[in-house]
C-alpha cells in the first residue's frame, strides 16, 4: 500500500512538478512540487477534479424539463422579471445586522471569482431570453410589451446532456481550488502573460503600483461602460480573473493581491538575493496563495456565515472539491443582498472624501450602478485613491442580509447584447434554470432539512404581502418554490440553514480536498512555524502591508465593524444624494451603416457594369484600330481638291440636326451637294427654261437661303455670316444670268422660309403617298389598303399624283444608282415626254406591264429598253449592253470576256450564230424555254420611307433547289417550282420534260406518319429529339444532377444534420444558399477545365467513348457550364449578403459560436461592421475580387465582345489563373466548414495541367512559311512546313501565333490542306486587327525565297464534327463566308481517297457553298474545280447559292439566271464560277433540299449535315434539321463549328 502511495506521489510529481515558465533559466528544482494554475494533478486518483474545464459537482439531482438538459420555463414557472420584482424590491439603505463591511461583501465577490466562473455562454447558442413584462418602468416604459431581454445558457460538458442518467452539467472555466487563480490565471500561459521575468514579480505598468493593462491574449472580459458606453481593454488591467474589472471594488482587491504578490518577491529578493526569477515568483506565489487560503476560510468566511469551519484534520483525496452549482447560487444572491448603492472613499485619518461624477458633480460616495466596466476613473487614477477605495470599503456597513437587493443590481446591472442594462436577479435565477437546479423543497430534503409547509413558515420576517405576491406567482405551490427565490427569502440577517449549509460544506470540502492546502504538512510547502505564522495573518495585515496604513485606522476583522472601531461611517448610504442611475439604452449595432451597405451591395452590382464600359471603349478602340487598318488596306484614291466650292450646313427639316456640307456650282448648270468626305449626296441639273426661286432670310443673322427648282425637294442652307451667304448668291446668279426667267429673289423670316421649305423629309412623305397609289392602281385593290393618309387627305394626294419622280428618285425607288445602265435604260423608257422625269402615269404604264404582262409583254418591253437606236432590231451589241447592265447588280461579278462568251453561247443555242441583229421573235425565241419565270417576273419598287414593297408584295411561288432520284439512281439538281395553289406533291421541271418515271415523293414511312394523330405526331417529335441529343441530354442529366445533388446534400446538411454550430439558427436561408451554392461551384468550375482538354478532348473522340459523350460540344458545353456557374455565383454572393447583414447586427457571443476560430467572446458584445466581413477578411475580399474577375471574363467572353476583340478575350480569358488562385484561397480559410475545393479541383486540374503541357511542348517549335499568297476579298493564304509527326485529319483546326505581330496570342483556324498532303496551308481572312496585321507582314517579299516570312508557333490539330464527314453514307457540308476553310480540306480529302481505291462508308456528299458573290473566295472555286477534275465516281455534288442579288423574281435575276441556264447547257460549267456546279441565286432553302435528300437516299436511314459559317446560317441549318427529323424518314445529325 505504502509503494502504490508512493508510485502515486511520483507520478503526480512527474505531471505536475516545476514549471519552467516561458524564458526560464536553469535552476535547481524547487523543494516543494509546484501546483499547476490550471488544477490539474491536485488529486492524484482523480486528476481532473477542480480542474479548469470540468464539471460543476452537484448536490441535488438535476432538475431540467425533460430531465435532460431542457430548462422549465413559462408558464410553468414565473416571469423571471416578475418574479424578482415580487421577491428582491425594497427599500435601500437599512444596515447589516451583523455589521459586515462592504469590504467582506467584495472580498466574497472576489473568492467566487477564483473559485467559479460560469457566465461564460455556451456553444452552440441556446438561449432562454427573460420576457419584460409589458409597461416595466425600467425596460418598457413605453409598453410595447415587445422587450426581450437575451439570456444565453451557460457553457456546459459536451458529454452530458444525452440521456437522464446523465443530465447537463455546466462547466467550470477556471480552477476550481482556492489556489490564487483570481491573482495568477488559470492556466500557464496566462500566468506567463501576467509576469514580468524579472525579480518573481508581476508584470506592472508605467506605474508599479497597478499592473499593465489588458492585452488581447489575456482572454480579459472586456464588457463595455454600460452607463457611457465606452470599450476597449484600454483602462482595464491584467488579472487572473476574467471579470476582475466588472466593478472598481472588486478591482481594487485585484489590485490589493498584486501589490502583495510583488511586495514579497522584493522582500524575497532581498533575503535571498541568489534566488532566480522563478525561484523568487514561485515561493512569492506560495506564500500569498496560503495568505488568501487563510483569510477565506479561516476570516472571512465566519464573518459571513456566523460559524467557523471545523478544525483542518489533514488531506483527504477521497472527497470530492468540486464547486456545486447550488454553491454558486447560493454565494452571489446572498452576496447581492448586502451590496450597498454608493460605496465611501476615505483616507487613513478617517476623512471620508467626496468623489467626482462623469457630470462633473460630487457625491459622497460612488454610484455602483454607473461604476460598471468603469474605464479610468478620474477617483482611482492612482494607488493612493485605490486605498482610500479599501480604507473605505473596511469602514462601511453593508446593506442588510435579507431579500431586498437594490436597484443598482436589480434593475442597472450590465445587460447582455444589445442591452446596456439587466435585471441581476432575473437573470441569475435564470441561470439557475439553465443550471437545472432543484425546487427549494427538494433540495432542503436532499441536504437533510425539513421543509416548510406553508409559505408564512418561510421567514417571520418578510411581509405578508410579499409571500403573497410570490405564492400567487407560483400558483400557491410552495413546492414549485425555485431554490434562489427561497433562499433569498430564508435569509435574514445571516445566511438561511440552506444557503448556510450548502457554502459551509463547499468550503470545507475545498479544503480537506485540497493536497495544496497551506495546512497539509505532507506537501512540502510550509513548515509548521510557517504555517503559524500565515494563520495569525489577516487581512488587515494585508492592507498595511501593502497601503502603508496606520493600523490604528483599521479594526482588526476588517470585515465587520464593531462598535468602537475607528473610522465609523457618516450614515447608512441610501440613493439619496447619489447621482442617478444611468438608463437604460439600446444600442443599434446597424447603426449608420445602411447607407455604406447599400452602396456595397450596388458597387457589387456594378462590376459587370464596369466591365461593360471597359469592354465597350476596348471595342471601340478596336474598332477604329480595325477601320485605320482597312483604310490602310485599300488602295488610297486622292481626291481632287474641290474647286470653287462652298461650305455649309443644311437643314434637313424639323425635329433634325443640321449637317456639313459643301455646295459646288458646276460649268454644265449642275449644282453638286457634297458631304464632309466629299463624297455626292445630291446633284441637281438646272434646266434652262426652269424658274429657280430663291428665299433669303431677313432676320437671325441673315444666314440661311432656300432654293426652290420645280419638281425637285428643296434645298435649305445656313452660312456661317451673311457675307458667306452673299457670295454664294453672287455665284449662282452668275450661273443662271444666261436665262431668261433668270433667278427670282425674295425674302421673308426665318421661321416662315422653314414652313415654306419642301425639304428631303416632306418630299419623303409625298412619295410614299405616290407608290401607295401607284401599287393601289395596278393591283386593283382598295384606297384603304394603301395605308393611312394625312388628314387634308385630299389636297395632299392631289400634290403626290401630280408630282413627278427625277432619275435619282427613280433609281432609289429600285435600289439601284443614277448611273447605272440599268435605270438609264429604263428610264429614258418611261419618260415619254422626254423632260427628264416621271409622272403618275408615265410611271404607272410601265409598271403594269411588270406587274400583269404577259411573259411576251416583258420580252417587248426589254427589246424595246435596249434597242437604243430605234430600229427596231437588237444588235450584239446592244444585247451585250443589256446584259452588262443586268450583271452590275451583282458587282460585275462577270468580266467582259465571260460576258461575250456568254452571249455568243446564247445566239448559238439559239440558232443565231450568223446573226448580228435580232427581231423581237429572235429575241423572244431565245426566252422560250422560260416563259415561267417571265410569268412572275416583276420589278421589285422599294418605294420611299420603308416598308412599300412589302405591302403590296404579291402571292407569288418561290424558286428552290431540288435533288430528285433518276432510275439510274444518279442525283442531280432540277429547278423545280412550287406553287402555292399547288398541293405539296406537285413538282414541275423548269424547260424540257424529265424522261423517265417520276420519283417517289414519299417513302414509306412518311405515310405512315401522315396517318398519325396530333398527340402521336407530337411523341414522333420528341422521340427524334430526343435520339438526336440523346449523348446530349445524356450528360447535361448526369452533370444537373451532380450540381443539384451537391447543393441538396449541403443545403441539409447545414439545415438539418450539421453539428450545432448555431450557424444555422443565425442565418438559415443565407448559410443554405451560400454553401449549397459553393459546393456546385466548386463542382462546376473544377470540371469546366475537361472541357478545355483540347488534345484530350481530340485523342477521346477516336474511341469508343464518342457513342456516349458528345466532345463536339465542348465549347457549347463549356458555356453552359459557365453560365450556371455565374447564376449559382450571383446567388452565392446573395447568400453571403445575407450572411454579412445578419452577422453584422448579431452579438459577439453568437459569433463567437459561429466562428469560433476567428472570434474571442471578450465580453465587447459589439460584432464586427459589414465592411469587415466584405474587405478585411480572406473569405470576404477574395469573394468581392473573384466577382470582379467574373464580371470582366463573362462581360468580354460575350459573343459581341469576343467578335468585337478577341484579344480583349483572350487576355481576359487568361484570368483563369487568378480566378482559381483566387478559389483556392477562398475556400481554404474555413471559416464554417472545412476546405473541400480540393477534392473537387484536384484531378480536373491534373488533367488540364497534363494537356497544357502537351500543347506547350508544341507551341514552341518554329515552323516555316513556305509560300504567302494575298487572295482577294481580304483572303491570306499561308502555306508552312508540316512538323515531323504531325497527324491530321481532314476538317480538323489548329491554332497558330505569328511572334512577328509582338503578341503571343493565339488564333484557331481550320486547315485547308488535306492530309495526305506535305505541307499545311490556312486561309485566313482580314476580319480584325490580328488578322489584318497578319496579311500585312505577309506580303509579298522583295526579295527571292520564303525564309523572309515571318515564322509560325503551332498547336495542334485539335478534333471537331466535321471529321466525321466519312462515318455517314450521306455526307452534306455547308459553308458560308470564310465558314468554307474546313470543307475545302474535307473534298480534297475526298477525292484522294476515292482516287486511290480506299474503302470508304462515304458514298455522296453534298457541298452547298453560300457566298455573297463568286469572287468573294475565288481560291474556293480552284479547289472545287480540281475536285471536279479528279471526281470520276461523281461523288460530290456541289451547289453554290449566290446571295448579293436583288429578289429572285426581280427583272434582272430572271435575265441572270435565263443566262446561267443557258451557258450551263451549252458549256456544261457555271456562267459566273466557270464550274460544272449549278449556281443559283438567293439564299438556300435548306428544309426542301433535305427534304429532296430523303426522297434521293430512302435507304439511308442517317445522314450528316456539316456546317460552318455565320451564326445565323448554322441556326437555320439547325432549324431545317430540326423540322425534317420529325418525320419518320433519314435522320439528320448537323454538326457545326463557330469560331
Amino acid at each position: 500500500m505504502l509503494r502504490a502511495r508512493a508510485l502515486l506521489l511520483f507520478l503526480g510529481a512527474l505531471l505536475s512538478g516545476s514549471q519552467d515558465p516561458v524564458g526560464g533559466q536553469d535552476e535547481p528544482s524547487l523543494p516543494w512540487e509546484v501546483q499547476r494554475y490550471d488544477g490539474w494533478f491536485n488529486n492524484l486518483r482523480h486528476h481532473d477534479r477542480g480542474a479548469a474545464g470540468s464539471r460543476l459537482q452537484r448536490l441535488v439531482p438535476a432538475q431540467y424539463a425533460d430531465g435532460v438538459y431542457q430548462a422549465w420555463e413559462e408558464p410553468h414557472l414565473p416571469n423571471p422579471r416578475r418574479l424578482s420584482d415580487a421577491v428582491a424590491r425594497g427599500r435601500a439603505g437599512l444596515a447589516s445586522l451583523r455589521n459586515r463591511t462592504v469590504l467582506g461583501v467584495f472580498y466574497g465577490y472576489h473568492v467566487l471569482s477564483d473559485l467559479v466562473s460560469v457566465d461564460t455562454p455556451g456553444c452552440p447558442a441556446e438561449f432562454l431570453n427573460i420576457r419584460i413584462p409589458p409597461g416595466d418602468p425600467v425596460f418598457d416604459p413605453q409598453g410595447r410589451g415587445d422587450v426581450v431581454l437575451p439570456f444565453q445558457r451557460s457553457r456546459w460538458d459536451p458529454e452530458t446532456g444525452q440521456s437522464p442518467s446523465r443530465p447537463r452539467d455546466l462547466t467550470n472555466q477556471v480552477s476550481g481550488w482556492l489556489d490564487g487563480s483570481a491573482i495568477y490565471g488559470s492556466s500557464h500561459s496566462w500566468s506567463d502573460a501576467l509576469r514580468s521575468f524579472s525579480g518573481g514579480q508581476l508584470a506592472s505598468g508605467p506605474d508599479p503600483n497597478f499592473p499593465r493593462d489588458s492585452q488581447a491574449a489575456l482572454l480579459m472580459w472586456t464588457a463595455p461602460d454600460p452607463a457611457t458606453g465606452q470599450g476597449g481593454p484600454r483602462g482595464l488591467y491584467a488579472f487572473g480573473a476574467p471579470r476582475g474589472n466588472r466593478e472598481p471594488f472588486l478591482q481594487a482587491l485585484g489590485l490589493l493581491w498584486f501589490r502583495y504578490h510583488n511586495a514579497w518577491a522584493r522582500r524575497l529578493a532581498r533575503e535571498r538575493p541568489r534566488w532566480g526569477d522563478e525561484e523568487l515568483f514561485q515561493h512569492a506565489r506560495k506564500r500569498v496563495v496560503a495568505t488568501y487560503q487563510n483569510i477565506a476560510l479561516y476570516e472571512w468566511l465566519p464573518s459571513f456565515l456566523q460559524k467557523a469551519p471545523p478544525p483542518y484534520a489533514g488531506y483527504q483525496p477521497f472527497i470530492d472539491p468540486s464547486i456545486s452549482p447550488e454553491f454558486v447560487v447560493a454565494t452571489e444572491q446572498f452576496f447581492s443582498t448586502m451590496v450597498p448603492p454608493g460605496v465611501y472613499m476615505r483616507n487613513s485619518s478617517c476623512h471620508f472624501r467626496e468623489v467626482l461624477n462623469k457630470d462633473l458633480g460630487h457625491s459622497p460616495a460612488l454610484r455602483v450602478c454607473n461604476s460598471y466596466w468603469t474605464r479610468e476613473n478620474p477617483n482611482l487614477k492612482n494607488a493612493r485613491e485605490v486605498n482610500e477605495l479599501l480604507l473605505g470599503m473596511a469602514s462601511q456597513i453593508s446593506e442588510l442580509e435579507d431579500r431586498i437587493v437594490i436597484e443598482d443590481l436589480r434593475d442597472y446591472w450590465p445587460g447582455p447584447d444589445k442591452f446596456s442594462r439587466a435585471d441581476y436577479v432575473a437573470s441569475s435565477i435564470q441561470r439557475g434554470r439553465d443550471m437545472g437546479l432543484p425546487s427549494y423543497s427538494q433540495a432542503l430534503l436532499a441536504l437533510g432539512q425539513e421543509p416548510p409547509k406553508h409559505w408564512k413558515d418561510l421567514n417571520p420576517n418578510v411581509e405578508l404581502q410579499v409571500l403573497e405576491a410570490t405564492a400567487a406567482l407560483y400558483n400557491q405551490d410552495l413546492s414549485r418554490l425555485e431554490l434562489l427565490p427561497g433562499g433569498l427569502l430564508e435569509s435574514h440577517g445571516d445566511p438561511g440553514p440552506l444557503f448556510s449549509t450548502i457554502v459551509l460544506d463547499q468550503f470545507v470540502r475545498l479544503r480537506d480536498g485540497d493536497r495544496y492546502w497551506f495546512e497539509n504538512t505532507r506537501n512540502g510547502l510550509f513548515s509548521k512555524e510557517e504555517i503559524a505564522e500565515i494563520r495569525n495573518t489577516t487581512l488587515r495585515d494585508v492592507l498595511v502591508a501593502v497601503t502603508d496604513a496606520d493600523p490604528s485606522s483599521l479594526q482588526p476583522n476588517v470585515f465587520v465593524w464593531q462598535e468602537g472601531a475607528p473610522c465609523p461611517q457618516p450614515r447608512q448610504l441610501t440613493t439619496e444624494g447619489l447621482p442617478s442611475c444611468v438608463p437604460l439604452t439600446v444600442i443599434d449595432y446597424f447603426r449608420g451603416s445602411g447607407a455604406g451597405y447599400g452602396l456595397v451591395i450596388v458597387a457589387l452590382c456594378c462590376f459587370p457594369l464596369v466591365s461593360l464600359l471597359i469592354a465597350g471603349v476596348v471595342a471601340h478602340f478596336r474598332n477604329r484600330e480595325r477601320k485605320k487598318l482597312q483604310k490602310k488596306g485599300k488602295e488610297s484614291v486622292k481626291k481632287e481638291t474641290i474647286r470653287g466650292g462652298v461650305a455649309g450646313m443644311e437643314w434637313p427639316g424639323p425635329k433634325e440636326s443640321s449637317y456639313p456640307i459643301t455646295i459646288q456650282l458646276l460649268p454644265d448648270k449642275c449644282v453638286q451637294v457634297l458631304d464632309k468626305s466629299l463624297a455626292v449626296l445630291r446633284t441637281i441639273q438646272l434646266q434652262p427654261l426652269q424658274p429657280i426661286h430663291l428665299i433669303l432670310s431677313s432676320n437671325r443673322g441673315c444666314r440661311t437661303l432656300l432654293l426652290k427648282i420645280p419638281k425637285e425637294y428643296d434645298l435649305v442652307l445656313q452660312f456661317n455670316s451673311e457675307e458667306e451667304r452673299r457670295a454664294f448668291v453672287r455665284q449662282l446668279q452668275e450661273l443662271c444670268q444666261c436665262w431668261s426667267p433668270g433667278l427670282h429673289v425674295a425674302q421673308m423670316s426665318e421661321g416662315e422660309l422653314f414652313k415654306k421649305a419642301v425639304t428631303k423629309q416632306e418630299r419623303g412623305r409625298i412619295l410614299e403617298i405616290f407608290f401607295r397609289h401607284l401599287f393601289a392602281q395596278v393591283l386593283n385593290i382598295n384606297q384603304s389598303d394603301a395605308g393611312t393618309l394625312p388628314l387634308d387627305s385630299s389636297q395632299t394626294v392631289r400634290e403626290a399624283l401630280t408630282c413627278e419622280l427625277s432619275r435619282a428618285e427613280f433609281a432609289e425607288s429600285l435600289g439601284l444608282k443614277p448611273q447605272d445602265t440599268f435605270v438609264e435604260s429604263m428610264f429614258s423608257l418611261a419618260d415619254k415626254d422626254g423632260n427628264g422625269y416621271l409622272s403618275f402615269r408615265e410611271f404607272l404604264d410601265i409598271l403594269v406591264v411588270f406587274m400583269k404582262g404577259s411573259p411576251e409583254d416583258k420580252s417587248h418591253l426589254m427589246f424595246t429598253m435596249y434597242d437604243l437606236d430605234g430600229n427596231g432590231f437588237l444588235s450584239k451589241d446592244e444585247f451585250f449592253t443589256m446584259m452588262r447592265s443586268f450583271i452590275e447588280i451583282s458587282n460585275n461579278c462577270l468580266s467582259k470576256a465571260q460576258l461575250a462568251e456568254a452571249v455568243e453561247s446564247m445566239f448559238r443555242e439559239s440558232g443565231f450564230q450568223d446573226k448580228e441583229e435580232l427581231t423581237w421573235e429572235d429575241f423572244h425565241f431565245m426566252l422560250r424555254d422560260h416563259d415561267s419565270e417571265l410569268r412572275f417576273t416583276q420589278l421589285c419598287v422599294k418605294g420611299r420611307a420603308g416598308g412599300v414593297g412589302d405591302i403590296f408584295k404579291p402571292n407569288i411561288s418561290s424558286r428552290v433547289s431540288f435533288i430528285t432520284r433518276t432510275p439510274g439512281d444518279r442525283s442531280y439538281p432540277q429547278e423545280l417550282v412550287l406553287s402555292a395553289s399547288e398541293t405539296p406533291g406537285l413538282k414541275k421541271r423548269f424547260g424540257k420534260k424529265a424522261v423517265g418515271p417520276p420519283p417517289r415523293l414519299y417513302t414509306e414511312a412518311l405515310q405512315e406518319k401522315m396517318q398519325r394523330g396530333l398527340l402521336a405526331q407530337k411523341l414522333q417529335q420528341f422521340k427524334r429529339f430526343v435520339e438526336n441529343y440523346r449523348r446530349h441530354i445524356v450528360c447535361v442529366a448526369i452533370f444537373s444532377a451532380i450540381c443539384v445533388g451537391l447543393f441538396a446534400e449541403r443545403s441539409y446538411y447545414y439545415a438539418f444534420s450539421s453539428p450545432p454550430t448555431d450557424i444555422e439558427e443565425t442565418t438559415y436561408v443565407g448559410i443554405i444558399l451560400s454553401r449549397g451554392t459553393a459546393a456546385s461551384i466548386s463542382f462546376m468550375f473544377s470540371y469546366i477545365l475537361l472541357t478545355m482538354c483540347r488534345n484530350l478532348i481530340t485523342f477521346l473522340r477516336e474511341t469508343f467513348l464518342n457513342r456516349y459523350i458528345p466532345f463536339d460540344a465542348a465549347v457549347d458545353f463549356h458555356r453552359w457550364i459557365a453560365m450556371g456557374a455565374i447564376v449559382l455565383a450571383i446567388l452565392h454572393s446573395a447568400g453571403h449578403v445575407v450572411n454579412f447583414y445578419i452577422f453584422s447586427v448579431s452579438p459577439l457571443s453568437l459569433m463567437a459560436c459561429v466562428f469560433p476560430n476567428v472570434f474571442v467572446n471578450d465580453g465587447s458584445k459589439l460584432p464586427q461592421k459589414f465592411y469587415w466581413w466584405f474587405f478585411e477578411t480572406i473569405p470576404g475580399m477574395t469573394g468581392v475580387l473573384l466577382l470582379l474577375v467574373l464580371a470582366i471574363m463573362y462581360v468580354f467572353a460575350s459573343h459581341h465582345f469576343r467578335r468585337c476583340s478577341f484579344w480583349g478575350f483572350w487576355l481576359t480569358h487568361h484570368l483563369y489563373v487568378i480566378l482559381y488562385a483566387l478559389l483556392i484561397i477562398h475556400g481554404s480559410f474555413a471559416l464554417i466548414q472545412l476546405p473541400s475545393f480540393h477534392i473537387y479541383f484536384l484531378v480536373p486540374a491534373i488533367i488540364f495541367g497534363g494537356d497544357k503541357l502537351v500543347s506547350l511542348s508544341r507551341k514552341k517549335v518554329e515552323i516555316a512559311v513556305v509560300k504567302a499568297e494575298l487572295l482577294p476579298s481580304g483572303v491570306t493564304h499561308l502555306r508552312f512546313q508540316r512538323p515531323q509527326g504531325f497527324e491530321y485529319k481532314s476538317g480538323q483546326w489548329v491554332r497558330i501565333a505569328c511572334l512577328a505581330l509582338g503578341t503571343t496570342e493565339y488564333h484557331p483556324f481550320t486547315l485547308t490542306s488535306a492530309p495526305h498532303e506535305d505541307t499545311l496551308s490556312l486561309h485566313i481572312r482580314a476580319a480584325g486587327p490580328w488578322t489584318t496585321r497578319l496579311r500585312e507582314i505577309y506580303s509579298p517579299p522583295t526579295g527571292d525565297g520564303w525564309a523572309r516570312y515571318p515564322k509560325l508557333y503551332l498547336d495542334g490539330p485539335f478534333g471537331e464534327g466535321h471529321q466525321e464527314w466519312h462515318k455517314f453514307e450521306v455526307s452534306v457540308l455547308v459553308g458560308g463566308g470564310i465558314g468554307v476553310t474546313p470543307f475545302a480540306s474535307i473534298l480534297k480529302d475526298l477525292v484522294f481517297k476515292s482516287s486511290v481505291g480506299s474503302q470508304m462508308l462515304c458514298k455522296k456528299i453534298y457541298f452547298i457553298w453560300v457566298t455573297r458573290t463568286q469572287r468573294q473566295f475565288e481560291w474556293l472555286a480552284d479547289i472545287i474545280r480540281e475536285v471536279e477534275e479528279n471526281d470520276c465516281q461523281d461523288l460530290v455534288s456541289v451547289h453554290i447559292y449566290i446571295t448579293q442579288l436583288a429578289e429572285k423574281f426581280d427583272l434582272r435575276t430572271t435575265m441572270l439566271y435565263i443566262c446561267e441556264r443557258h451557258f450551263q447547257k451549252v458549256l456544261n460549267r457555271s456562267l459566273f464560277t466557270g464550274l460544272r456546279s449549278t449556281t443559283h441565286f438567293g439564299r438556300p432553302p435548306f428544309e426542301p433540299f433535305f427534304n429532296s435528300l430523303q426522297e434521293v437516299h430512302p435507304q439511308v436511314r442517317k445522314i450528316g449535315v456539316f456546317s460552318c459559317g455565320p451564326p445565323g446560317m448554322t441556326k437555320n441549318v439547325e432549324k431545317a434539321c430540326r423540322l425534317v427529323n420529325r418525320q419518320d424518314r433519314a435522320h439528320f445529325l448537323h454538326h457545326y463549328e463557330n469560331f
